[in-house]
């Protein structure tokens, strides 16, 4: 089978086609074709080994799997003999958490992972799109800030993979909602549910009178002492980027009552329940696909290297 393989860490190049073996399932696993994967800011960032905590996990001197990705959606095209709960032609969207691997034409994956069925009339590329970006706004949104309605919530990157499902997300628990995103992006992220935008090019949101009970960094650009000032007294800072000085704000913060820092490694506490969840509301017209570039499995590096122009909105998907 055809995969895309990474031995070291490295720009985009490092990464190239191979031809290795198709994997077999064990006893427990689920054998996927998989048909749609996706590269977001955090695909970079393992590919490159940066932040250096990523080596501290996934190997020092080079990465610990080779080949990366960690959404897929595609079909089951066989189940091992202890598997209870899918069966061979099943349509499923699932999250690689631990091992990595979509970048390939087929994958094993536990019966045990976050995964889910896609309902029928959703593209693999709007199911995977959707749990690239909503698994995150919905772990930070939801389960660590206990969003509530009339709440004030204000989105930073509100037009990227995480941010403008955090919008429609946001705006389905019953929030106000304020986008921040360049001019170019105000529609999409308006269509998307928001109250109000915010043009990053021509206001700072940190300077502004108004404050927020949630400031939700999904872009990982604005720190908490920066953010501060727009809170409410018992607001919340939340940022998708593990710098140590948000670490330790993290700690501190929870010590006393007040304004808070809160990251969380979203990824590696999803479960079959959230992605379930995600799928109803996309069903029922309440979560929308947000799908910006398509890459065939051999550009990955090209995909890698549009992700860091910044400049994506929504989903980049890498089709196979």
């Amino acid at each position: 089978m055809r995969a895309m393989v990474q031995i070291s860490y490295g720009p985009p190049d490092v990464i190239v086609l191979q031809e290795i073996a198709k994997p077999s399932p064990n006893s427990k696993e689920l054998l996927i074709r998989i048909q749609a994967t996706t590269v977001g800011p955090s695909n970079c960032a393992f590919r490159k080994g940066d932040p250096f905590m990523i080596k501290l996990l996934y190997g020092l001197s080079k990465p610990k799997f080779e080949i990366g990705g960690t959404e897929f959606a595609g079909v089951i095209e066989a189940v091992g003999k202890e598997v209870q709960h899918f069966k061979p032609g099943d349509r499923i969207l699932g999250m690689s958490v631990k091992n990595f691997g979509t970048y390939a034409e087929y994958m094993c994956i536990s019966e045990d992972s976050p995964l889910a069925l896609i309902p029928d009339g959703l593209t693999f590329e709007e199911a995977v799109g959707i749990c690239d970006g909503g698994t995150t706004a919905l772990t930070f949104l939801r389960d660590q800030a206990k969003l509530r309605k009339r709440q004030k919530v204000l989105i930073n990157g509100a037009s990227g993979a995480v941010g403008i499902y955090a919008v429609q997300l946001a705006k389905f628990f019953g929030a106000e909602v304020t986008g921040v995103c360049s001019r170019l992006n105000e529609s999409l992220v308006r269509n998307a549910g928001a109250d109000f935008v915010i043009d990053y090019t021509r206001e700072d949101f940190t300077k502004s009178d108004k404050a927020y009970d949630i400031v939700f960094d999904a872009v990982g650009k604005r720190s908490f002492m920066e953010c501060k000032r727009v809170l409410k007294p018992a607001g919340m800072y939340l940022t998708t980027e593990p710098r140590l000085s948000t670490l330790i704000q993290m700690m501190w913060t929870s010590l006393f009552k007040g304004k808070r820092a809160i990251f969380a490694t979203a990824g590696l506490i999803q479960n079959k329940a959230n992605l379930k969840f995600l799928m109803e509301l996309t069903n029922n017209g309440t979560l929308k696909a947000v799908i910006d570039r398509r890459f065939p499995l051999e550009s990955l590096p090209d995909a890698h290297k549009y992700v860091e122009t910044e400049r994506k909105k929504g989903n980049v998907i890498i089709q196979i």
